[in-house]
């Protein structure tokens, strides 16, 4: 084999590396499933894995019974209106990560989700829109699972 080969082989395989590399990076470590950022298809802003996604929001799902017991509890009060145990319950929640389904201001209002262990309200919430579509967070909003009632 000639110089001129082997070097276009070299080279064609270089190409194959960085483009294997970059369908790695792009589908966040997991070479079966490619997602383009920003794309529709694009849901690694939620990091459930608890269900399929929903048709009204696109968000990955949680089975409200696989909430957390303290999640289940929360939801509990928000269906009986309260009484809520921390003052900041019920309040507006603006929606600023743009991650929830886009609606008017002051559609959404955010609960408490208690943490064990932690004398501060903690990281978890369950935010619910007027309609009643609720969604988890566990992480303060960097990620959400819409909650499947009545599962």
């Amino acid at each position: 084999m000639d110089r001129r080969w082997r070097l276009r082989i070299r080279l064609a395989g270089a190409v194959l590396l960085l483009l294997a590399a970059a369908w790695i990076i792009l589908s966040g470590g997991d070479p079966r499933e490619m997602r383009i950022p920003g794309s529709p298809d694009d849901r690694s802003s939620t990091s459930s894995t608890h269900g399929g996604a929903t048709p009204d929001s696109g968000l990955e799902t949680i089975p409200a019974s696989q909430l957390p017991p303290q999640g289940r509890e929360t939801l509990g009060l928000i269906h009986d209106g309260g009484p809520f145990p921390h003052d900041r319950d019920g309040i507006t929640f603006g929606n600023r990560e743009g991650i929830l389904p886009q609606q008017q201001d002051g559609y959404y209002s955010e609960y408490t989700v208690p943490t064990p262990g932690l004398d501060h309200r903690g990281a978890r919430r369950i935010v619910c829109g007027q309609a009643m579509d609720c969604f988890y967070t566990q992480d303060h909003y960097a990620s959400f699972a819409q909650i499947e009632e009545g599962q």
